[in-house]
């Protein structure tokens, strides 16, 4: 997973304004930081990804929109 795929995938699943939010600020704990922290430092962003979607119970469509062609949305 690429970064732009991570907020393409942030904004489809969570909206523009509540998915930068929950980067910013949502601590999440299989990685000890926010997503926004977590990135900054490095991580890989398909764990982010995985631990954002694990934080907040996504569904499992949700966690694999950041695959779909956008165009097809």
């Amino acid at each position: 997973m690429k970064h732009s795929e991570l907020w393409r995938a942030v904004e489809a699943v969570y909206g523009s304004a509540y998915g930068r939010s929950l980067v910013k600020d949502l601590v999440l704990p299989g990685l000890g930081h926010t997503a926004q922290e977590a990135l900054d430092a490095g991580e890989n962003p398909r764990r982010v990804w995985d631990a954002l979607c694990d934080e907040t119970d996504a569904s499992e469509a949700d966690r694999w929109v950041y695959r779909e062609d956008p165009r097809k949305r």
